[in-house]
């Protein structure tokens, strides 16, 4: 295994702690024949451990070792693997030591370690070559990588030579994309040394817009902003606003769901991060992907400064904005900013003189956004629709239209405004009486 790892060059694994290159160190004492059996077994199983975790994480089953190796090519980016992501197969010398590399990959993935096995008295590369995992809920892992993968690793072991390889890599890289935007639809900011400066979310829900009960004006409107965006036509930066539980949030999160397939992911960002979006863009702005940067329940108090860096980069920045970024924002303030009859009635003389102009600068944060979204409080008569409609999901709420109709009155006494997340906090309480 170390001759073969030792020989790659486009797909050069640099990463000193990675579970391929200590594998590879490993083999390399096992073959030169320079090793104790305690010790040696002990480094395998560390390694076997570290391969158990990322399985778990990602959801791989069946052939681990297959389908780390075709996670390693559907991670690595480098100058190949990102031109490829734009572009697709293309002819250029540097596919001769493309394919000189997958065809070590092809030797890794029927690799035979049973010689290694039997001298050591173990079988864990046996088990994790046939590996049955345990079903678990999607929240658990990651399922957009997982599935990528996988159908990675299977197209992989389809194939017998190393140019069917090469068009099966290239076309993943041209479909899906690669490395950590390609797999995964939505990400965070890390403020951990240790970690990347944007990572991954894990774990996110599966809704869709046919979940928002309503809104259909406003499901519409955002629909088409994001269709443009998707398409490469002139699109706006969108706040959505208006009372609380009306579904803003979760409009946002089914647009990712809806247009993920086709190349849009979102970046969380939230207020006090908002002096770090230009170093968002530097790292996103070159990528074949839409990004929306997504900022949830944003408002400023008064005193509070943070919006200047929001409102700037919008629109009057030096630099222009690239195409493939956008905000979406949602907030329960139509104008954002928290605004006070102190600022409204300039009584003292000491104060600024020009004091209208203090007042438009803070509320002109909204005009940077070109399309305003309202999301209203539902009348009684909608609030037990939405009632009625989610109810529907659960066969095991048996009440009629009239009891539905009863229960989400009373609830809605004791627990705030009607509003669809009201409607959903009683389908639950219903559901834990069954």
């Amino acid at each position: 295994m170390y001759n073969l790892v030792s020989k790659l060059i486009i797909y050069k694994d640099n990463e000193k702690n990675s579970l391929l290159y200590n594998l590879s160190e490993i083999f390399k004492e096992y073959e030169l024949g320079n090793y104790d059996d305690n010790q040696i077994i002990s480094e395998i199983y560390t390694q076997i451990n570290k391969l158990l975790k990322t399985a778990t994480d990602y959801g791989f089953n069946n052939n681990l070792w297959q389908n780390y190796l075709a996670y390693l090519l559907a991670t690595t980016e480098n100058p190949f693997t990102l031109v490829s992501e734009k572009v697709g197969k293309r002819n250029g010398s540097v596919n001769d030591f493309v394919k000189d590399d997958l065809k070590i990959f092809l030797q890794l993935f029927s690799y035979d370690f049973s010689r290694i096995e039997k001298d050591l008295g173990i079988t864990c590369f046996t088990k994790i070559q046939n590996y049955k995992a345990i079903v678990k809920k999607k929240q658990v892992y990651n399922k957009d990588v997982s599935i990528k993968v996988q159908e990675l690793s299977n197209s992989i072991a389809g194939v017998d030579d190393v140019d069917k390889m090469f068009t099966v890599v290239t076309d993943f890289y041209e479909k899906y994309g690669v490395g950590k935007y390609g797999l995964n639809r939505a990400f965070k900011l890390s403020h951990d040394k240790n970690d990347e400066f944007i990572i991954p979310i894990t774990s996110l829900d599966d809704v869709v817009l046919d979940d928002l009960v309503g809104y259909e004006l406003q499901k519409e409107k955002l629909i088409r902003n994001t269709e443009s965006f998707i398409n490469g036509k002139k699109a706006n930066n969108v706040l959505l606003y208006g009372d609380a539980g009306t579904g803003k949030s979760t409009s946002i999160k089914a647009i990712l769901n809806q247009y993920y397939s086709k190349g849009l992911r979102m970046i969380e960002v939230y207020k006090h991060e908002s002096k770090y979006i230009p170093k968002i863009i530097s790292e996103i702005k070159n990528r074949n992907y839409k990004f929306i940067i997504y900022m949830d329940d944003l408002s400023f108090e008064e005193s509070e400064s943070d919006y200047k860096y929001l409102k700037a980069l919008i629109e009057g920045g030096i630099e222009t904005s690239p195409d493939n970024v956008l905000i979406y924002a949602t907030s329960n303030r139509r104008h954002l900013i928290k605004e006070t009859w102190n600022e409204r009635v300039n009584t003292s003389s000491t104060e600024e003189l020009y004091h209208s102009d203090t007042i438009r600068e803070k509320l002109s944060l909204v005009d940077r956004f070109g399309i305003t979204i309202g999301y209203y409080k539902p009348s009684m008569k909608e609030y037990f629709e939405i009632v009625k409609t989610l109810a529907k999901k659960y066969p095991e709420i048996t009440l009629n239209d009239e009891e539905l109709e009863k229960q989400a009155n009373v609830w809605v006494r004791t627990h705030g405004a009607q509003s669809g997340r009201t409607a959903e906090q009683l389908i639950y309480y219903l559901l834990g009486d069954n």
